[in-house]
């Protein structure tokens, strides 16, 4: 998906060697804007969303893989403009889209209307997700699996317990609900999430992380992993929580260069498994300077591996340092992950060295151990602006890496860069 100066973005596909095949213009008009995309095993998936003065749209489009032949434009779901923005979930394999719209009464979701379409964008499957019975709750969700079965997940108790709602994929009424508590009175602390993260993995299992800290302080107090397994009569496995303990802070300090206190500013970012069911969650400190309009900083990677059976195996601390001005903060800088076998890939983009580039970490799954960084050598002009770096990367394998360079300071033409690694 590559963005065009003249308005509008292309689907491109290229071969192993970075030869074009073909180029597929979308146009994007005003009111208009990118909200997903996906890429199954015939097509790719567009989605748009309009706003209008009394309605806002959420339009999809399909490109096949072959030719490069673009669909036509379909509506896939429609709601006042003055709602709450519409919503699109695609699942990890392309196969699937759902789109759906809230409906709420002052600030709270009440229910969610949803439809199921394949990759072809013929319609599947309509439902109704009703609330009511939920009080407050928070960060609701909707994720779709490969099969077509829907999640919704929400923060819920007064910020002290992490819920999913299961739908199946066929007809069936039946609803599955896990929820576990998570935050509490502990020693007399009131403890509550401060920071979740659900994800569908390729396999089909759901996991989620939460981020807890003290209610009256804001210092974080532990992290918390749960596995729901929604087969048979339905179960979570809830790992052992991981506690913030001056031990920990000390560690941070070492690893940082910088004497932590107290743990702030710091995310859920990616949740991996490997082929053997280990889990790798990884949180990263992202703040900003000052103001609104300061540069922001990403700074160190939080890690910690979990057994196939959740228990708690390592955890590690992966110091960096970057710096993005505002309007590329949440893109310009952080990192991206993948996993090969037992290893898990960070990409970063740091200057270390005087040397601007990508720079490339390797976090054994197993046993937590980290490699030094490694600069892929990537021609990067040395500015500031250098989002695109980081969007624009992604894996083919184990040792190939895709990514765009703009070779110089005065050079407006990005180009692909196809990077070998030993």
């Amino acid at each position: 998906m590559a963005h065009q100066s003249a308005g509008g973005y292309a689907v491109e596909r290229y071969d192993a060697e970075l030869k074009k095949l073909w180029s597929t213009t979308i146009p994007v008009g005003p009111g208009e804007t990118l909200e997903a995309f996906g890429r199954g095993p015939q097509q790719a998936l567009v989605v748009l969303h309009q706003k209008g003065e009394s309605s806002q749209t959420l339009n999809a489009i399909t490109v096949n893989l072959e030719s490069g032949q673009k669909g036509p434009a379909k509506v896939v779901m429609t709601a006042p403009a003055r709602d709450r923005r519409l919503g699109v979930s695609i699942s990890p394999d392309g196969n699937r889209l759902l789109a759906f719209r809230y409906f709420t009464q002052g600030a709270q979701v009440k229910s969610i209307a949803a439809t199921l379409f394949d990759q072809g964008l013929a319609k599947l499957q309509e439902k109704t997700y009703d609330f009511r019975d939920q009080g407050d709750f928070f960060s609701p969700a909707v994720h779709v699996a490969n099969d077509g079965t829907q999640y919704v997940t929400m923060v819920s108790d007064k910020m002290k317990k992490l819920t999913v709602r299961r739908y199946p994929a066929d007809k069936s009424p039946e609803i599955k609900v896990l929820g576990v508590p998570v935050g509490g009175t502990f020693g007399g602390r009131p403890v509550t999430i401060r920071d979740a993260k659900f994800k569908v993995l390729n396999d089909g299992s759901l996991y989620a992380a939460a981020l807890c800290a003290d209610y009256q302080t804001g210092e974080y107090y532990s992290l918390k992993v749960v596995k729901y397994d929604f087969s048979g009569t339905g179960d979570m496995k809830f790992s052992p929580e991981f506690r913030f303990t001056p031990t920990y802070l000390a560690e941070v300090s070492k690893a940082s260069g910088v004497d932590v206190k107290r743990l702030e500013d710091v995310y859920l970012g990616e949740l991996l498994l490997t082929a053997e069911k280990q889990l790798v969650v990884v949180a990263e400190k992202h703040y900003e300077e000052g103001g609104e309009a300061s540069p922001v900083h990403a700074r160190e990677l939080h890690v910690f591996g979990y057994n196939e059976f959740g228990q708690p195996l390592w955890h590690s601390i992966v110091a960096k340092n970057q710096i993005a001005p505002a309007v590329d903060a949440y893109t310009g800088i952080g990192f991206r992950a993948a996993i090969f076998g037992n290893t898990v890939q960070v990409l970063t983009l740091e200057t270390i060295n005087k040397k601007s580039d990508l720079y490339l970490r390797r976090i054994n799954a197993q046993t937590g151990v980290v490699s030094q960084p490694e600069r892929l050598k990537l021609n990067v002009a040395a500015d500031q602006q250098l989002a695109y770096v980081k969007d624009f990367t992604t894996w083919l394998g184990e040792k190939t890496i895709i990514g765009v360079s703009r070779p110089s300071k005065k050079s407006a033409a990005l180009q692909l860069e196809k990077i070998l690694v030993k």
